[in-house]
Formats: C-alpha cells, sequence, structure tokens
C-alpha cells in the first residue's frame, strides 16, 4: 500500500533533491567536463559548456533518483541508505517517477536542442544502463554487477567529449577505460565492510557470494590495471609529462592502499581505500587538465 504522500511544502522537493545523490552527481559532471575541455585544444564555448553540463546533471540526478526508487525496499535494510525518502517512505512513488521524469526530460531536450542529438542519445543510453540495466537486472544477479555495470557509469567522460566535438573518437574511450577499470576496485572496497548488509539485503556483491579474500585480491589486482590504464593517454598523445609524473603518483597511493586491502585488511583500511579512490579519480582528471592547458610547466 503506498505511504502517505508529503505535500511539497513539506519537503518533498528537499527528498527528492537527497535521491538524485549530489556528491555522486557531481563526480559525474566534473569528469564530463573535463571530457568537454581535453577534446579540443582552445576552450570550449560557455554556452556549450553550461548547456552540456546542466543536461547531464539533470539526467545524470534523475537516474539516482530512480535507482533509489527501484532499491527501496533494500535501501531500508542498509545503514547507509535507510534514512533516504523512499526506504522511510515519506516521499511516494509517484512523486519520484513524476520528478524524475521533468528532471530527466528537461535535461534530454536541453541537450538536443543546445548541445547536439549524439550527446542526447548517448546520455540516454547511459540512463537506461545505470537505472535499468544494472539497478534492475545486474545488480541483484550477479557478482560482476560492478564490473558489467560499470560502463554506464563510465560514460560521462565521452560525453562530454561527443557535446564539443560530437563524435567519440578513440582518446575518449581511453577516458571511459579508466573510469571502468576504476569501478570495481571502488565499489569493492565499500561491499567490503558493508558485507553484512549486502548479505542481509540478499545482494550478490563479490565479499558476499566469493569471500573476502578473494575480493582483496582482486581489488588489488584492478589497481594495477587501473594504474597501467591511466598511462595510456600518455602512450596516445592526448596528455604528457605532467600528466604521467601526476597518473604515477596518484596510482602508487592508490596501489599502497589496495595492498593493505589485500595484505592488512580491515574496515578501517577498506573505508580509507574507498574515500581514497574518490579522491584519485578527481585528481587523476584535474591533472588531465591542468597538462592538457600547461604542459609547458615540466
Amino acid at each position: 500500500m503506498e505511504t502517505s504522500v508529503l505535500p511539497v511544502e513539506e519537503g518533498v522537493l528537499l527528498q527528492f533533491l537527497h535521491l538524485c545523490k549530489p556528491r555522486v552527481v557531481a563526480l559525474i559532471v566534473f569528469t564530463a567536463v573535463i571530457g568537454m575541455f581535453l577534446a579540443v585544444p582552445g576552450m570550449v564555448s560557455p554556452v556549450l559548456l553550461v548547456s552540456a553540463t546542466v543536461g547531464i546533471f539533470l539526467v545524470a540526478a534523475a537516474a539516482a533518483a530512480i535507482n533509489c526508487l527501484v532499491e527501496q525496499q533494500l535501501d531500508a535494510l542498509m545503514a547507509r541508505t535507510r534514512d533516504r525518502g523512499t526506504a522511510r517512505g515519506t516521499i511516494s512513488s509517484v512523486q519520484v517517477l513524476l520528478l524524475a521524469g521533468l528532471t530527466g526530460g528537461a535535461g534530454m531536450l536541453l541537450l538536443y536542442t543546445q548541445v547536439n542529438a549524439l550527446t542526447m542519445w548517448l546520455t540516454l543510453a547511459t540512463f537506461v544502463g545505470y537505472a535499468i540495466v544494472y539497478t534492475v537486472l545486474l545488480k541483484p544477479a550477479t557478482p560482476q554487477n560492478i564490473v558489467i555495470g560499470g560502463a554506464s557509469g563510465a560514460m560521462p567522460p565521452v560525453l562530454g567529449w561527443a557535446a564539443v566535438t560530437g563524435e567519440v573518437t578513440a582518446d575518449a574511450l581511453l577516458l571511459f577505460l579508466i573510469i571502468f577499470v576504476w569501478t570495481p576496485p571502488h565499489f569493492w572496497a565499500l561491499a567490503l565492510y558493508r558485507k553484512k548488509e549486502y548479505a542481509r539485503a540478499g545482494l550478490p556483491m563479490l565479499p558476499v557470494t566469493h569471500g573476502d579474500e578473494y575480493t582483496r585480491l582482486h581489488i588489488f589486482l584492478y589497481t594495477l590495471i587501473l594504474v597501467a590504464a591511466s598511462l595510456l593517454p600518455v602512450a596516445s598523445g592526448l596528455s604528457g609529462a605532467l600528466y604521467a609524473i601526476g597518473a604515477l603518483a596518484l596510482g602508487a597511493v592508490f596501489t599502497a592502499y589496495a595492498w593493505q586491502v589485500w595484505r592488512h585488511y580491515s574496515d578501517a583500511v577498506a573505508r580509507r581505500t574507498f574515500a581514497w579512490s574518490i579522491w584519485y579519480l578527481a585528481l587523476l582528471f584535474a591533472v588531465m587538465l591542468v597538462d592538457h592547458y600547461f604542459p609547458q610547466v615540466l
């Protein structure tokens, strides 16, 4: 039975904002913006930059809200998500669907009219990949949900690239690859110290299905692959020496954390690794941007 509906003036819009996962979406949009700047040698048109950024933000926010709606019963079982309005029943499914539809629809319209059709279609595919393919099909079905579903999470820099150039090139796919390989060690670190909650919710996350030791080893191995993947922009000529030094330094820290997770595990280490993984991705793309505009620093 549907729970009572709160009037908009009593906090539904604020609850919906929380469902949009603004901090997660901020990182998504950040990598998309970096993709825009890396796609051209000069500066990006301010109008295009704002239009693409806002459009991608709105669609990503709508996808996050739909994710919370689909997982409301699971969220109620987990400490980090049980305060969401969907889990508590203080915002109705109809309200979430309506607000997500308006938010995502506005984003799609903005991308189509002010950016280009390719970006709009790629963003729609990303929405479907996350909100439907990952959330509905993969997450409850396979411990490889993060690996396969990571494709949708890795799309933002490709969206940014397409927004500026109207095409998807090999360099754009290198940016995709970096985030795609980053996703498993990032989420598996979280899954390790939240394993009991995932088990209680019946989700087949890797630590639940294959155990801690197997997961810890794979975090370390994926981190090594990530460090290698992060150097591919240097090999392709997209980035230079400044980025190479930054990527190696950031990768060394991530590898040290992953080694600790593998060989000297504790929940505290896993928490620190998860937190660092977020900083790692943000700093890696930031260094890539600095290298793009100021290669003469070295």
